[in-house]
């Protein structure tokens, strides 16, 4: 974590972009991870989930995603299945995923960052 902040980003997305620009604000540099271009690691991504003490389906993207497909929306997709689609397809993260030493967050909605900051 650069600065103590890492944000993973879409820049394509309404709040991210302005959880990054509340993280700027308050005069932090965060480290930037373009997540949908990096992809995720099996061991980061576990890490990410327990600090945020988040399971799979708690962070899953459904909109603009093709959760619905994969059949990973169905009550009873077991987190581990949630978890690898996770690694083939990083859309299916929601985000924007802020850590701070404070902990980890999916911060939607948008506010949710300053409880990290």
């Amino acid at each position: 974590m650069a600065g103590g902040i890492t944000i993973y980003h879409n820049p394509e997305c309404g709040t991210s972009r302005t959880v990054l620009a509340s993280i700027e604000a308050a005069g932090f540099q965060p480290e930037v991870v373009l997540y949908l271009e990096a992809g995720w690691t099996r061991d980061g991504l576990t890490r990410l989930l327990e600090r945020a003490l988040a399971n799979p389906r708690d962070w899953l993207r459904v909109r603009n995603s093709p959760a619905e497909e994969l059949g990973l929306t169905a009550p009873d997709t077991a987190d581990e299945a949630i978890f690898e689609a996770m690694l083939v397809h990083p859309v299916l993260v929601d985000r924007p995923v802020v850590e701070t030493p404070k902990g980890v967050k999916l911060c939607r909605p948008a506010e949710t960052v300053l409880e990290l900051l």
